[in-house]
């Protein structure tokens, strides 16, 4: 699994010229999924994204957490976050999961995202959607799995 996470001012998606989720600051998580993440994957990453000290304290140190804070989350899929673009300059996304398994797993990481924050913002699954955001910072940071997980 991976995450691309965004501090953000606020962020919208819209789909079909209409809004249908957005935030106010807060982060925006474009989330990457496999075909061998799990749900202990997607709890382990939520964990990680939900205690991230990213924001500003009272001495201009980036050591609070959006729970800390009071941010919002809105989460988008996104396939394409495992690229391959090892050969040749069209990207594979066979890393990508199937979208059966990934639509499974980003269900499931927007209902335990929701204990943190119930009022958590959501892309839609597979659709062609228009994110807009502005990036406060700009603060952007990846989360793999792969490296998180096993260290």
């Amino acid at each position: 699994m991976k995450i691309l996470v965004q501090r953000v001012k606020h962020a919208s998606v819209t789909v079909d010229n209409k809004v249908i989720s957005e935030i106010k600051d807060g982060i925006l998580a474009f989330l990457g999924i496999c075909e061998t993440d799990t749900k202990q994957t997607a709890d382990l990453m939520l964990e990680k994204l939900v205690r991230l000290r990213i924001f500003e304290d009272e001495n201009g140190k980036s050591n609070l957490s959006a729970l800390d804070v009071g941010g919002n989350l809105l989460v988008v899929s996104q396939f394409t976050l495992y690229a391959d673009c090892r050969k040749g300059n069209r990207p594979s996304f066979t890393n990508a999961a199937p979208a059966s398994h990934a639509e499974d797993i980003y269900n499931y990481f927007l209902q335990a995202a929701k204990a943190y924050f119930p009022s958590c913002g959501a892309g839609q699954f597979g659709a062609d959607m228009k994110v807009e955001l502005l990036n406060d910072g700009p603060f952007t940071i990846m989360l793999d799995s792969d490296i998180i997980i096993k260290v």
